[in-house]
This record gives C-alpha cells, sequence and structure tokens, in this order.
C-alpha cells in the first residue's frame, strides 16, 4: 500500500503561494486614497471682482459756497465764473462750467484772464461807483459791431457798438465792443445789449457786459480776450440756462 507522505505540507504551501498572488506577491496592501472633501478648507479663495464705483456727482461749482450757489437757478446747467483776485482788484480769471446729470459740474473752457472794474467789486452797484456788481445773473442776449461768429445766444450786429477813446491805463478802446454779452443785471432781458430801459433806476447803473479786452479796468464790465469770448459765445446754449456767476473769491465762497 501507497503511503502519501508531505501531501499536507505541499497543499500548505500551495495555499499559501495563492494568497501571496492574491496579495501582490507579499508586498502590503496600498491604503485607500481619501475621497476629496471642501469641509473645513482653509485656502483663500478669491472672490468675484470689485465693481468699480460711480464717481459722486459734483453738485456744487467748484470754489462756490452755499450761499452763492443757492442763487444759482435749478434749471441751469451752465455757468461762467468769474473770480476776482480780491475784493479791491481789477483783475479777476473766468471759466465756464457745465452740469451732467451723472457727473455734475466740471469745466468746459477756461479758465481764461479777464478784467474787471477799476475800483473791484460791490454788492450794491451804484452808477459811477466803478466797481463790478457781485452776484449771480443770467446770460441771455449777445451783440457787437462785428458779425455774429456762430452764438447760440440771440446777437444783434449794429453800428452803435461802435466805441473809441481811452481807458483808464491810457489805452484805446476800439474794438472793445465788436462782441459783447450782456449780463442780465438792471436790465430788460430779451432785448439787445444796447437796450437802455433799467428797471432799477438810473441810479443803479447798467449796461454791464462782458466784451473784448482792450487791456485795463473797466467801468463795471468784465472783459476776456478776443477769441476767448468769441469761444464763449460759441459756447453758450440758451437752452441750458447760462448764467455768470462773479465776485471777489472770498465772496465767492460764502
Amino acid at each position: 500500500m501507497s503511503v502519501r507522505k508531505g501531501a499536507p505540507a505541499l497543499l500548505g504551501a500551495g495555499t499559501l503561494c495563492a494568497a501571496l498572488l492574491l496579495t501582490g506577491c507579499g508586498s502590503p496592501a496600498a491604503p485607500p486614497a481619501p475621497a476629496p472633501t471642501t469641509a473645513g478648507d482653509a485656502r483663500p479663495h478669491p472672490g468675484p471682482p470689485a465693481r468699480p464705483s460711480a464717481p459722486t456727482p459734483v453738485t456744487r461749482l467748484p470754489g462756490i459756497g452755499p450761499v452763492t450757489h443757492s442763487a444759482v437757478p435749478d434749471g441751469t446747467s451752465q455757468a461762467l465764473v468769474v473770480t476776482g483776485a480780491s475784493a479791491d482788484s481789477p483783475r479777476s480769471t473766468a471759466t465756464l462750467y457745465s452740469r451732467d446729470p451723472a457727473t455734475g459740474w466740471k469745466a468746459q473752457a477756461g479758465p481764461w484772464p479777464t478784467h474787471n472794474a477799476l475800483r473791484g467789486w460791490t454788492a450794491d452797484h451804484t452808477a459811477g461807483d466803478l466797481r463790478t456788481p457781485i452776484g449771480v445773473f443770467r446770460l441771455g442776449d449777445a451783440g457787437g459791431r462785428l458779425p455774429d461768429p456762430g452764438a447760440l445766444l440771440p446777437y444783434d450786429r449794429d453800428e452803435q457798438f461802435a466805441i473809441s477813446g481811452t481807458g483808464f491805463a491810457g489805452e484805446p478802446l476800439e474794438g472793445s465792443f465788436d462782441h459783447v454779452i450782456a449780463i442780465d443785471y438792471n436790465r430788460v432781458p430779451g432785448r439787445s445789449p444796447l437796450d437802455k430801459e433799467r428797471p432799477l433806476g438810473a441810479e443803479k447803473g447798467g449796461g454791464v457786459w462782458i466784451h473784448v479786452d482792450h487791456g485795463g479796468p473797466t467801468q463795471a464790465c468784465v472783459t476776456l480776450e478776443r477769441e476767448d469770448l468769441r469761444e464763449l459765445l460759441r459756447a453758450l446754449d440758451p437752452a441750458r440756462e447760462p448764467v455768470v456767476v462773479m465776485g471777489p473769491a472770498t465772496e465767492l465762497a460764502r
């Protein structure tokens, strides 16, 4: 009879080899990869890009304080600001501003050098005081000895705008009224700058214009260099209810 020796040992070896094959030939099994998670993730996450903020509208004319600005009509969206160097100075600076509904007031033209009256400014103008009236006044009518340079305001061309003589510094006045814009101080709006009716009375003066600069102080008017005045005439739009805001800097800042 045959004797089967070692069979259990062979079976055990084969079983062990199979087990080793199933486990990667003796290498330990790799641990399972952790599932991705976002819970508790401390890494910074960029947010949406910041939107630029809209600019704050400029609700008041630059250099103009609340008291002065309160006299600017609500419907006005064009303003010529004439700023005097001091209360008694005949020199000033003019800048044209326009108002946009979204951004407010901003410079449209200028600044331009200007002259005003020989003795400066006054809040109570009278005829012959040689001072320019302080305040906010409408600009609605223009004219001159020369042809209309393209004004949007009504323009009265008339030879009566001719002038001669000399100014306070001995400078010739000829050509000073080649172009003018009437300032609505003691006058009837809607008429030629030549109209002489004075609603406040003759003693309160009148005929206060913006006209061509002659190189020196004026009786009461404001002057601009010829080309600057022509540019202003083409820019002023009656639909925007233009005004002039004028006076010494300290007064306008009130």
